[in-house]
């Protein structure tokens, strides 16, 4: 990715925010390798930014575990063991490039061992209109998929997924809505969600409908197949 101009020609968040993106892309994709050596100069030659918006730069990957910093050594990468796996941006990157199928399994494996169980205490915990607005939120599914709304759909079925790991109770289970928001919206961006989901809605619909009838095993046990259908569709 080139950053042409000076550092002038743009707030310097900007112009950050585009090598960020281009180094972080780079190292995940392995065109920079563990143990490869940067220095500021360098970085500040190839971008045409400032070395104030490189250091910034090196910082935010440094808090995602891309790069360390030594003193007379420069900037160092990172082996892909010590990265902040979890990072949303971390996450973006993956699902976009060479290793988006491992990602999305990875994912996938980590959805299925928290939101059935999300599911089950959604069933017992949910308050009524936690209730009421997953079942609305499944209808809205049922309207939009077949329709070929992506957009809609998909909205409705981030919202889903968010309110079930939400209304679970457990702070731990709502504090990963974010990964199912970027799975749906990688699936998406590269056209892995079906053109005709109606399995996929039914199963929404199914666990809607036990977690407002206080069903947690039911709530559980279709959530499990939901993302099997899921891991079966991404080709695991």
């Amino acid at each position: 990715m080139e950053l042409r101009g000076s550092a002038t020609a743009a707030p310097a968040a900007v112009l950050s925010e585009g090598v960020i993106e281009a180094l972080g892309r780079r190292i995940i994709e392995g065109a920079l390798r563990p143990g490869d050596r940067l220095t500021l100069e360098s970085l500040q030659e190839e971008y045409l930014v400032s070395r104030t918006v490189v250091r910034e730069s090196i910082r935010t990957l440094e808090t995602l575990n891309l790069v360390y910093s030594k003193r007379r050594v420069g900037v160092v990468v990172q082996p892909a063991q010590r990265w902040n796996v979890l990072d949303a941006r971390i996450m973006r990157w993956r699902l976009a490039g060479q290793g988006r199928a491992s990602q999305f399994r990875s994912l996938t494996e980590l959805r299925s061992a928290v939101e059935p169980v999300a599911a089950a205490c959604a069933a017992r915990s949910a308050g009524l209109e936690e209730r009421a607005l997953l079942v609305e939120l499944a209808e809205r599914m049922r309207r939009t998929g077949p329709a070929g709304h992506g957009e809609d759909f998909l909205a409705a079925d981030i919202a889903f997924h968010t309110l079930l790991l939400r209304s679970s109770g457990n702070e731990l289970f709502a504090s990963l809505d974010y990964v199912v928001r970027e799975v749906l919206e990688g699936r998406t961006r590269l056209g892995l969600m079906p053109a005709a989901p109606a399995q996929a809605v039914h199963r929404h619909e199914l666990i809607a409908r036990a977690v407002s009838e206080g069903r947690p095993a039911e709530a559980q046990d279709h959530t499990a197949r939901l993302l099997d259908e899921v891991r079966s569709a991404i080709g695991d």
